[in-house]
């Protein structure tokens, strides 16, 4: 028995890092997998690995949300768990950052957020079940130098996912948000000093980055029934980072 049998899960941003372990733990445990991203041929490459459905999808495309949803209905009749991992990361300090460069962040990280869970939430309201599972930061809880469309945008998500866990609650659908800390993905390589992995590190009290397969194994239990009663908290997996 698999901890997602029979479950129809929606991954975005899954062709590589995050998404993609978090495509291929979901598919070992029994769900139907969707997955989307803009990175195609990555995209397809996992899809037929796992068994699952690929398709193109920039998050920040309302009516490319409504086609793909669409879809999925008339193949399923339902959705039980979106995770909403799609995301960019950009440097900058708020008075260095070119405002079209924060809007490109805001739109991938907020916009596609807000976007996801407004095209699945009326089919979960109508099945009174559904977990939406936010992927936001451990930049989505504290503060930081030179990052700061992409904090921005961390703290969004995490507002996002209180109000929308509150006005869905009655109906039984969870919203749930994910805050890792240091990962080691292509976006950990984009951070200031990542060339240097023991510097960076020094300060984890577990000593270490974690592997996306370790943020994909929360992202599973947000998913599955196990997590019934937990809905508009964060979950963090830093190491113990924030705790310092």
């Amino acid at each position: 028995m698999g901890r997602l049998d029979g479950k129809v899960c929606l991954i975005t941003g899954a062709a590589r890092g995050q998404g993609e372990s978090e495509a291929r733990l979901f598919a070992r445990e029994g769900a139907t997998v969707w997955l989307t991203d803009v990175l195609d041929a990555d995209g397809e490459r996992v899809a037929g690995q796992i068994g699952a459905i690929y398709r193109h999808l920039d998050v920040r495309d309302e009516s490319a949300w409504s086609a793909l949803v669409t879809e999925m209905m008339g193949k399923h009749g339902r959705i039980d768990a979106l995770i909403n991992n799609a995301g960019i990361f950009a440097t900058g300090r708020h008075f260095e950052i070119d405002p079209e460069e924060f809007a490109r962040v805001m739109d991938v990280n907020c916009l596609g957020v807000f976007l996801g869970m407004r095209a699945v939430s009326p089919i979960m309201r109508e099945l009174r079940s559904g977990s939406i599972v936010n992927i936001s930061s451990l930049a989505g809880l504290r503060g930081g130098i030179g990052a700061f469309a992409y904090h921005t945008s961390k703290w969004a998500v995490r507002g996002m996912t209180k109000a929308a866990a509150v006005e869905n609650g009655r109906r039984n659908v969870r919203v749930n948000s994910i805050h890792p800390g240091l990962i080691d993905t292509d976006m950990m390589q984009q951070l200031p000093g990542a060339e240097d992995e023991m510097r960076m590190t020094r300060r984890v009290p577990l000593g270490r980055a974690a592997a996306a397969d370790e943020v994909a194994n929360l992202a599973l239990y947000l998913a599955s029934d196990e997590s019934s009663y937990s809905t508009g908290s964060e979950f963090i997996v830093d190491g113990g980072l924030n705790a310092l």
